[in-house]
């Protein structure tokens, strides 16, 4: 056997090998401080640990002061922030047929820091999308963070124990998102809005149109998740906060 050939046997191994690491879910939890917890489709209820497998239906948590990384098949991530609720609503990915992409992920509180792989990249360039309750952010070979700050049912907002980021004192409820590298796509029925690398935008409420913000809101605690989860070796990525 040649030289080339044994490294396109090994390289074929290879690939098979971490194709089968997701053949019974759609990823696999990568990096785990804290507790992460799952709610299956049938309702049922568990603690997740590093190398748990996750699957479409399913409903990830993260408790105060935890953080979770989770590689998905197509090669993105996805960083879920303290205080992080986010349900796997879709996930569709196989090598030879790129036009049954497809990935959407409903953030329903909380903090995720998202990296894309081949999902969005290839095939439909809207394959890839994150839901929140007042917009939907569709995502371009990029990478941002996305915060959902919710409305406490006495009309008052998070408290700072179940704050996402450092303080959510100042932030009114709604969806905020910044853009690190490639473009996202901020839309609801009210309108859209391309957020580019380094821009902040927000969106209110479903019934509020989103808009681009000169500063970063949360006085850089969007950005502050790149430090802590680079020394725990999670991945850098894009940040959207939900309140």
């Amino acid at each position: 056997m040649t030289k080339l050939s044994m490294q396109a046997l090994v390289f074929a191994v290879l690939n098979t090998l971490a194709m089968s690491a997701f053949a019974a879910g759609a990823g696999q939890v990568q990096h785990l401080s804290g507790t992460l917890t799952v709610q299956r489709a049938d309702g049922s209820v568990r603690i997740l640990s590093q190398k748990s497998e996750v699957a479409p239906g399913e409903t990830l948590t993260t408790q105060k002061d935890s953080y979770a990384q989770i590689n998905m098949a197509d090669g993105s991530s996805l960083t879920l922030r303290p205080n992080t609720q986010v349900k796997i609503e879709a996930f569709q990915f196989n090598e030879g047929r790129p036009q049954e992409d497809n990935a959407f992920f409903r953030l329903v509180k909380g903090g995720l820091r998202t990296v894309t792989g081949l999902v969005g990249k290839r095939g439909n360039q809207d394959a890839y999308r994150i839901g929140t309750a007042t917009a939907t952010i569709g995502i371009r070979g990029s990478s941002g963070d996305t915060v959902f700050i919710l409305h406490n049912p006495d009309g008052s907002t998070t408290t700072r124990e179940s704050c996402p980021i450092a303080d959510c004192s100042k932030l009114q409820p709604g969806a905020y998102h910044t853009t690190y590298t490639g473009s996202y796509i901020m839309q609801n029925q009210q309108g859209s809005l391309v957020i580019g690398e380094g821009e902040f935008a927000y969106v209110k409420d479903a019934n509020t149109p989103p808009v681009k913000l000169q500063v970063d809101p949360t006085g850089g605690s969007l950005k502050d998740l790149a430090s802590i989860v680079v020394s725990n070796k999670f991945t850098q990525g894009a940040d959207c906060i939900v309140k």
